[in-house]
């Protein structure tokens, strides 16, 4: 079954903004998930490419996760007509110590929230810090896009963006 490792952060400051190998506009928005469902169907248009991703509903930096490519015709039509919230993000692609961060620039009602997300191979992988990575938010759930398409950045109480446990 396929999962995904994956771990979050906040970025402090611009310097990363130097080493963006590529950038790319996404557009992605929720046909179903929680709390009805155990994991959360999405639609995302990367730049030209389309994808139907399933994801587990639970916490964490380990999900089974399922994406497949779709039409691109076809997600923009689910986005139109069946998704809720769209979460808007410029994403940029960082090569750092032989690793890759994707750094999700969000924008709309997101506009000011930039995390940095890495995916590694084990729970355990060793992964380089460079000094713009700063909080680690892999554990809270609320910078999840799932969760930023209900509940965005923009709607954040000042305790929200502090806190360091779920709400």
């Amino acid at each position: 079954m396929p999962i995904e490792i994956e771990r979050k952060f906040l970025i402090t400051g611009d310097a990363w903004r130097a080493d963006v190998a590529r950038s790319e506009t996404m557009l992605q928005g929720y046909l179903a998930g929680p709390p009805a469902a155990r994991c959360s169907v999405r639609v995302r248009v990367a730049g030209e490419s389309a994808f139907l991703n399933i994801k587990a509903a639970a916490p964490g930096v380990v999900r089974d996760e399922f994406e497949y490519a779709i039409p691109l015709a076809d997600a923009r039509a689910m986005l139109a007509k069946l998704a809720g919230d769209v979460v808007e993000k410029r994403r940029h692609h960082v090569e750092f110590d032989s690793h890759v961060f994707e750094i999700d620039e969000f924008s709309g009602s997101n506009a000011g929230l930039i995390v940095a997300e890495l995916e590694l191979d084990t729970v355990e992988a060793a992964f380089p810090r460079p000094a713009w990575l700063g909080r680690e938010v892999s554990n809270l759930s609320r910078y999840y896009n799932l969760n930023l398409a209900m509940h965005p950045y923009s709607q954040w109480s000042v305790a929200e963006r502090n806190a360091d446990d779920a709400p």
